[in-house]
């Protein structure tokens, strides 16, 4: 359900940005920034429901918050009034619209190479979710609550990272904000095991013999890629909307975002095998994770 609701989200943007280009990325920057502030509210009150009430009750939340949308949704204005279809006869060849079609926008480099970013960017995310937990509650002093507070101020550094990122798109152009801060998202997550060999020379006060606290140095990595990314955000919906042909722009931006999700299906088993490789260091799998995000990079560059 929330794959097909971002699917109309996306063509609803491109409908609003097509009308100010020159500001595209702010607007873009916007809402990612009101999805932060959704992670900003919902983990603590999540919390609270499931101590009150059990885990089960967590769900209805959604459910509720899911069914308010339906109806917040409602109201939106349309952006694109659509005008009667005359038919096939009375249109000449070069004014038959066509509906894209998958297979016929990879033909194009351009596609390919936006496809294989969002694929390693997303194995940043599934690292997030099969692995960066665990390694938090080993590393962080609070332990499990640690965790919970790293991932909640990974969600929040969106509202850093956003606008940082709706910045860049506006003055540098999308691509070029993509490489950038896709560059830096990589290089987070592969100094996470250089920042957890540090406990294998730590002080009795659980300090490297730099004085900095290996846990500081793993949050550091941690937040340095979820700021990265959030800044990549509004960059990569700006340049799947340069691509997409007009009339057909929420199924062509569906195209990336479908790629990357689809890297779910096999991304977290391959990140626990590696994890679970006896002769590499802690946290080399995020190191894996990191290194294919940087390939995306190099396939949106050269393609």
């Amino acid at each position: 359900g929330r794959c097909i609701s971002e699917s109309g989200e996306r063509g609803y943007l491109a409908d609003l940005t097509s009308k100010v280009p020159e500001i595209r990325g702010r607007i873009l920057a916007s809402q990612n920034i009101v999805l932060s502030l959704g992670i900003a509210i919902g983990a603590p009150a999540g919390g609270l429901v499931v101590e009150r009430y059990g885990p089960r009750a967590s769900f209805l939340c959604v459910t509720v918050a899911a069914l308010s949308s339906l109806v917040l949704y409602s109201f939106l204005p349309k952006t694109v009034e659509q005008q009667p279809s005359p038919t096939t006869a009375t249109l000449s060849g070069t004014e038959q619209q066509t509906k894209v079609r998958w297979g016929e926008l990879l033909q194009e480099s351009k596609w390919r190479g936006l496809s294989l970013f969002e694929i390693g960017a997303k194995f940043g995310y599934a690292a997030k979710i099969a692995s960066v937990p665990l390694l938090a509650a080993a590393v962080l002093p609070a332990g499990a609550a640690g965790a919970g507070s790293l991932l909640s101020a990974a969600g929040l550094s969106g509202l850093l990272g956003a606008p940082l990122g709706g910045f860049l798109v506006d003055k540098l152009g999308a691509k070029t904000t993509m490489a950038v801060t896709g560059t830096v998202a990589a290089i987070g997550l592969m100094l996470v095991p250089y920042s957890l060999v540090l406990t294998n020379t730590l002080t009795n006060n659980n300090e490297s013999t730099s004085g900095i606290p290996t846990w500081a140095c793993f949050t550091g990595a941690i937040l340095l890629w979820s700021t990265s990314v959030a800044s990549c955000g509004p960059a990569t919906t700006a340049l799947a909307q340069e691509f997409a042909p007009e009339g057909s722009e929420a199924t062509a931006m569906a195209l990336p975002r479908a790629a990357g999700d689809g890297v779910y299906l096999f991304a977290p088993f391959l990140l626990g095998s590696v994890a679970d490789l006896a002769n590499l260091p802690l946290g080399s799998e995020c190191f894996v994770a990191g290194f294919c995000g940087l390939l995306g990079v190099v396939a949106l560059v050269l393609l």
